[in-house]
C-alpha cells in the first residue's frame, strides 16, 4: 500500500487507539503494526515522503490531499507544533513507535523523559513547524535562535518552485505561497525580540526570490506595527511575497540588463503589475488582496507611476504599505545599474518622497520601526542562503 491519505488515517487512528489502551495491550500493539506498514508501503514508493499541515489543509510533497480537508488530527497536530512531517528514511518499527510516543505526548500535553527527546532526534521521522526543517523543539527553557541559513533555506527553494509552476501552469499555488510567508514569520518571531530575516543579492539573477522574500518580511513587520491582526499581517505578507510575479514574464536579460532599457523594454517591464495581478487573479479566490496589490504596487499616492489610471481612485492601504517596502528593498540592493544606497540614504529619499509618492503616516512609521529592528543578513549561495553573522542595528 502507497496511499498517503491511508497512512495518515492510521496515524490518526493509531493515536486514539493509544489514549485507550496502555503499552503492550494487544489492540494497541495491532494498531501500531498496522499504521507502520502503512508508512512501509509509503516509504517503498517514494523515498523521503513528507507531510504538511496548515491552515486545514493536507499536503502530501507538494499534492494537496483533497479528502483531508480540515481533517480534524491534521489541525490538532498543527495546533501542538508540528505541521510538517518528514520521513527521511526507512525505519524500524521500534523508531516508529518511539515516533508515535513523542506525537503522542505533543498532542495530549504529557511529558516526556528527556533521553526519549534526546532519542527521538535520530528515529529518521522529524517534525515542527514548517520552515524549520523538521526539526524537534525541546518542551521547556527558552527557544534557541537559528541560523539564517535553517530558517530560509527551504524557503528560498519553495519560492523558486512556486515561480517557476506558474510560469509552467499560469496558477500560483496558494498553500505553497502561505507557508513560506508562514515559515517567514516563525523567522521573525523566533527571538526574544523581532528580528528581520534579510537577505541581501549576491548574483543579479537571484533578484526577484531575493527581493520578494524581503518585501514579504517588511511588509508583515510594518502591519503588525501598525496595528493590523494576525490574519490581516500574513494577508500583506503573501501580497509582499506575490507582489512582483508578473517578472517571471521578462526574459532574464532585461531583468539584469546593466545599461539603460530600450523602448520595448520599458513597456515589458511596466507591464508586470498587469501580467501578476492577472495570473494571481486566475490561481485562487484567497489572493484578491494580493491580486490588487501587485496591479498597485507602482502607483504614487499623487496619481503618478504605473500602470497608467484611466480614472482616479486612491490605493489599497494594503498597496501603500508594500509600495514603502518594496522601494526600501529596491534601493538598498545592488542592481546591475547601480550601487546599493545606504540605508540613511534610503530613509532620506522615502521622507522626501512623504506625501506625494508615500503615506507621510506609513514612511513614519516604518522608518521608526527600522531603527528599532535587528535585521539578520544573509546571502543566497547556489546551495542554501548562508548565514552572514552579523545581526546590524538599523541605527543611525
Amino acid at each position: 500500500m502507497n496511499d498517503p491519505s491511508a497512512f495518515l488515517h492510521s496515524l490518526g487512528q493509531t493515536l486514539a487507539v493509544m489514549a485507550l489502551y496502555p503499552e503492550g495491550h494487544p489492540s494497541r500493539e495491532r494498531t501500531i503494526d498496522g499504521a507502520y506498514e502503512a508508512l512501509d508501503g509509503l516509504i517503498g514508493a517514494n523515498g523521503r515522503p513528507s507531510f504538511t499541515f496548515l491552515d486545514g489543509e493536507v499536503v502530501y510533497g507538494r499534492d494537496h490531499l483533497r479528502d483531508l480537508k480540515d481533517w480534524d488530527w491534521g489541525n490538532r497536530l498543527a495546533g501542538v507544533g508540528i505541521e510538517r512531517l518528514e520521513i527521511e528514511r526507512k525505519v524500524s518499527r521500534d523508531e516508529f513507535e518511539g515516533f508515535l510516543q513523542e506525537i503522542y505526548a505533543r498532542v495530549m500535553q504529557t511529558v516526556v523523559a528527556t533521553g526519549e527527546n534526546r532519542q527521538m532526534r535520530s528515529l529518521g521521522i522529524r517534525f515542527g513547524p514548517v520552515g524549520l526543517t523538521g526539526q524537534p523543539q525541546e518542551t521547556t527553557g527558552a527557544p534557541t535562535p537559528a541560523p539564517l541559513n535553517v530558517l530560509l533555506g527551504e524557503e528560498v527553494e519553495t519560492l523558486e518552485w512556486l515561480q517557476a509552476e506558474t510560469q509552467s501552469q499560469g496558477a500560483i499555488p496558494l498553500l505553497e505561497a502561505e507557508a513560506v510567508v508562514r515559515s517567514l514569520s516563525v523567522a521573525m518571531h523566533g527571538h526574544q525580540h523581532m528580528v528581520l530575516p534579510l537577505l541581501y543579492l549576491k548574483e543579479f539573477d537571484q533578484y526577484t526570490t531575493t527581493h520578494s522574500l524581503n518585501v514579504s518580511v517588511l511588509a508583515m513587520a510594518l502591519a503588525e506595527n501598525v496595528g493590523c491582526g494576525k490574519k490581516e499581517v500574513r494577508g500583506f505578507g503573501v501580497a509582499g511575497l506575490l507582489h512582483d510575479i508578473g517578472k517571471i514574464r521578462i526574459p532574464i536579460d532585461v531583468l539584469t540588463k546593466p545599461g539603460k532599457l530600450s523602448d520595448g523594454e520599458w513597456v515589458m517591464i511596466r507591464r508586470h503589475p498587469v501580467e501578476g495581478a492577472r495570473m494571481i487573479m486566475k490561481s485562487d479566490d484567497g489572493l484578491d488582496l494580493a491580486a490588487v496589490v501587485a496591479y498597485e504596487h507602482h502607483l504614487m499616492l499623487d496619481g503618478g507611476g504605473y500602470p497608467a489610471r484611466h480614472y482616479a481612485h486612491t490605493t489599497t492601504f494594503a498597496s501603500q504599505l508594500v509600495h514603502i517596502c518594496d522601494v526600501f528593498d529596491a534601493l538598498r540592493t545592488n542592481r546591475p545599474y547601480r550601487d546599493a544606497w545606504d540605508i540613511e540614504k534610503v530613509f532620506a529619499y522615502l521622507l522626501e518622497r512623504a506625501g506625494v509618492e508615500f503615506d507621510s503616516i506609513l514612511v513614519a512609521r516604518f522608518i521608526e520601526m527600522m531603527r528599532r529592528t535587528k535585521m539578520q543578513l544573509g546571502a543566497v549561495t547556489e546551495d542554501l542562503p548562508r548565514a552572514a553573522d552579523e545581526a546590524a542595528e538599523t541605527t543611525a
